[in-house]
């Protein structure tokens, strides 16, 4: 009896320690069954991204929870930069979260201008506002679950874009309601990237909530890990949203673009 019961608190002790890897693994989704280390991306010498129109915003799912915005002045920012998926190009700004590996890196690649990391360090919140030509970059701490069921405070940052007088505001992983004040850090948002998993970030009830706390006018679903949790999130906002499927990964945002009425806009791509 004795032995088995020791055979038992082992079994259990390593199951425990075992436990953040699962959840990782977990939340890792198809994007994570690519190779980690990545290969040199090769492009022609005379490649040129489409110029994007004056007034104007180009917006491309790269995938998972990874977006690259681009402006007419050519910078391009991605959100959540990865080792997994990263974009054609090489973006001058990238942003990170740290709550799995498929949102942050430690090896980002040579020549990013700005490497903007979400998290706390040194006990001290994060805190960006970035001026790079026509894009500005900030962001609004807010806290993650850690592994023990516990608070991690300022585990993850809410990166808002401004271009022109388009604001785009990216969830990253986010663990809880939104109080007045960060309703207040984060002001008017006219493009909304919100993970819609419903278990790893916030549950799909509360993640409603915080779409309406934050009236966007155009909603945009990363963070799911199939087309049913997907179908589930938009369920909720039939009533209160037009559902858009956009045929490419692409699209142009502008001032007018934005909908009148409150939409979601889904983008095809690796999730």
């Amino acid at each position: 009896m004795m032995r088995r019961s020791v055979l038992l608190v082992v079994v259990f002790s390593i199951a425990i320690s075992l436990a953040p890897e699962r959840l990782l693994a977990a939340c890792l989704g198809a994007v994570a069954q690519r190779e980690r280390t990545l290969q040199p991306r090769i492009m022609p010498a005379n490649f040129q991204p489409a110029a994007v129109p004056a007034n104007s915003a180009r917006l491309t799912f790269v995938g998972h929870s990874t977006f690259l915005i681009e402006t007419p002045q050519g910078v391009a920012a991605a959100t959540d930069y990865n080792d997994y998926i990263r974009p054609r190009v090489r973006p001058d700004i990238v942003t990170m979260n740290y709550a799995h590996t498929t949102h942050y890196t430690d090896t980002p690649e040579p020549g990013i201008r700005h490497v903007l990391r979400g998290w706390s360090y040194q006990d001290k919140p994060a805190r960006h506002n970035v001026q790079f030509k026509d894009m500005r970059v900030r962001n609004v701490p807010t806290n993650i679950r850690n592994y023990g069921n516990g608070t991690e405070f300022d585990g993850n940052s809410i990166f808002i874009f401004e271009v022109g007088d388009l604001c785009f505001a990216h969830l990253g992983h986010l663990h809880h309601k939104l109080t007045p004040g960060h309703l207040a850090d984060i002001g008017r948002i006219d493009v909304l990237f919100v993970p819609v998993d419903g278990g790893f970030t916030l549950n799909i009830f509360d993640m409603q909530e915080v779409v309406s706390q934050l009236s966007a006018p155009l909603v945009v679903p990363m963070h799911y890990f199939s087309e049913s949790t997907l179908e589930r999130f938009l369920a909720r906002l039939r009533d209160t949203h037009e559902i858009k499927l956009n045929e490419g990964p692409s699209t142009l945002i502008s001032r007018n673009t934005i909908p009148k009425k409150p939409s979601v806009m889904v983008l095809p791509g690796p999730h």
